[in-house]
């Protein structure tokens, strides 16, 4: 990541919760068809892709948070940001995964 390496902890903070939400977002439109819209829709669903995932999410998920907080407030330090961006690759991995999982998985879709 680009600002991670140049020291922009503030923007690299909001560039790791972008992805997290994005890819929740991505999720719930997939899988249910659902436009998430707001932070608090974010904060529900999250707990769907935990219910598939496991526990873990919801720890990936407040940790993305806290970058998003992150951005306005900058106290968090460089580990705390390599820390939180190691989490939500690792969110965003498995949420793709699982996209395309169900996506192959309907009927009529080639594998």
């Amino acid at each position: 990541m680009n600002e991670l390496a140049k020291g922009n902890l503030r923007r690299a903070s909001e560039k790791i919760w972008g992805a997290c939400a994005l890819a929740v977002k991505a999720h719930a439109l997939a899988r249910k068809g659902t436009r998430l819209e707001s932070h608090r829709d974010l904060w529900v669903y999250k707990n769907e892709i935990a219910k598939e995932l496991g526990g873990w999410v919801r720890i990936a998920f407040k940790l993305a948070d806290s970058m998003h907080r992150n951005f306005y407030e900058d106290w968090a330090t460089r580990e705390d940001v390599e820390d939180v961006l190691k989490e939500v690759k690792r969110l965003v991995r498995a949420i793709a995964e699982s996209i395309e999982r169900s996506t192959s998985e309907r009927p009529g879709t080639k594998s």
